[in-house]
């Protein structure tokens, strides 16, 4: 590693990859963490009705960012394309162009929060009971997004040269302040969802201006010039081109996790403060998944850069494997361990066995997810952003309301565990849909090379 940087064109993919994941999933392990302590300590020392206040906001937080999380998602693929390249001066404009995009992206979430939040909770059909609360912690979280924003993006720069472990080191900090100020501001101030948002704000500001600093001072291409910041018309088309489509494949995930969580609220603020707890088990085992996910996206997309068919034909099945090993070993230790486990987000009986109702489904399947969506990344990483969105508006979304408005609604399989069944169906077809086009656009890729020499 020179500068901070993995060049992962060459050597060995295993030993590169696990160099380049094992940070990143550190770091997202520890931003879980530091984000589950939000939940035990508002389940412990708020109530279930501040858990499920909280709870209650994740689908919809996710529907609202990840249209500009797929730009992210775009800021590294383009960064990966031209750092493989070798191409220095659309680097360069990356870096300013994807730095001054992060706070545009920021300033409109902002406005939507605030002003949507119990608009949209209202269609959501949270339950009045914890309505407010709810809308408190959105117009809180989404008054600070753009911290988040800063951040997402500044670290997709760092990540598509393969720097993982600077991050690392910053949410750490990040994490430490976040728990730190919980509790502080619930169990000494007494301030319940609002404490909770506020220590979220801080510490997420924390991580923005602390990678700002990395890229400011940065000696190579990624180096961050401030006067400099502009919106290159070309380096923006090449990100939309690939971020909205990701984009929107979130937000069509999302919305489809909105519908779920609406059924979910219709059995009341039990389910929905179990059905929270095990949502915040998940995302430990999905991030390690998603840890591979991103090496596969960013090894694809450097070799693409560097027209090397053949090196991302072997990141596929190595990434997939890792995907298998990990989600697998990690699923089956939360399977055994589960209410133990939710135990710790709350202490009511009713609502652990409400949890374990989602968690014996997901986990025994939850592979699947990560297998699905690194496949996505790496038909992204080859150049073709589009496809991904078609599987998951097919696979997932579609699938998913559908079985919600016909299954669900018949009277004998209206329960939460028919709710829940939709999730690994929807993962097992998205994910056949992308291996095909998988297969079709990495012969194209390698005949179009054919074609050139």
């Amino acid at each position: 590693m020179k500068n901070n940087q993995i060049n992962m064109t060459e050597g060995s993919i295993l030993g590169k990859l696990l160099q380049f994941s094992i940070p990143l999933i550190f770091s997202n392990l520890l931003q879980l963490l530091f984000n589950a302590a939000d939940v035990v300590v508002v389940g412990r020392y708020a109530g279930y009705e501040s858990l499920a206040a909280v709870g209650s906001t994740g689908s919809l937080i996710n529907l609202l960012i990840n249209l500009f999380t797929g730009l992210s998602i775009g800021t590294n693929v383009v960064a990966s394309h031209f750092f493989g390249a070798g191409k220095s001066k659309e680097l360069q404009d990356t870096v300013h162009t994807a730095i001054l995009l992060s706070f545009l992206s920021g300033i409109i979430l902002t406005a939507a929060g605030i002003f949507g939040a119990t608009f949209i909770l209202n269609l959501m059909q949270c339950p009045p009971e914890v309505l407010e609360l709810a809308a408190t912690y959105l117009r809180i979280y989404f008054a600070g997004i753009t911290a988040t924003m800063v951040y997402n993006f500044g670290s997709a720069l760092l990540r598509s040269k393969g720097d993982t472990l600077r991050t690392l080191f910053i949410l750490f900090l990040a994490g430490v302040l976040n728990l730190l100020l919980n509790l502080l501001f619930v169990i000494k101030f007494n301030m319940g969802v609002s404490g909770v948002a506020y220590a979220t704000v801080i510490s997420q500001t924390l991580s923005a201006v602390s990678v700002i600093i990395i890229l400011l001072t940065e000696k190579d291409d990624f180096h961050l010039n401030m006067k400099k910041l502009r919106l290159t018309p070309q380096i923006l088309a090449k990100i939309v081109k690939v971020g909205l489509p990701a984009g929107f494949q979130g937000i069509m995930f999302s919305f489809s996790n909105v519908i779920i969580q609406s059924s979910v609220n219709s059995f009341g603020k039990i389910m929905i403060a179990g059905n929270s707890a095990v949502v915040n088990i998940e995302g430990f085992i999905y991030t390690s998944m998603n840890g591979f996910s991103q090496g596969g996206l960013t090894f694809c997309s450097q070799n693409a850069g560097a027209k090397k068919p053949e090196r991302i034909k072997k990141v596929v099945w190595i990434a997939q494997a890792s995907i298998i090993v990990i989600g697998g070993v990690m699923s089956a230790a939360a399977y055994i361990f589960g209410r133990q486990l939710i135990g710790i987000f709350t202490k009511e009986p009713e609502v652990i066995e409400a949890g374990m109702i989602r968690l014996t489904i997901i986990m025994s399947t939850y592979f699947l997810c990560g297998m699905m969506d690194s496949m996505a990344n790496i038909i992204r990483g080859i150049g073709h952003s589009l496809m991904p969105v078609i599987s998951s508006l097919s696979g997932a979304c579609i699938f998913r309301i559908i079985w919600l408005f016909t299954i669900f609604r018949i009277t004998y399989f209206h329960t939460p565990t028919i709710i829940f069944l939709s999730y690994p169906i929807s993962w097992i077809l998205t994910f056949i849909v992308n291996l095909i086009f998988y297969r079709k656009y990495i012969k194209e890729f390698e005949n179009n090379l054919a074609g050139s020499v």
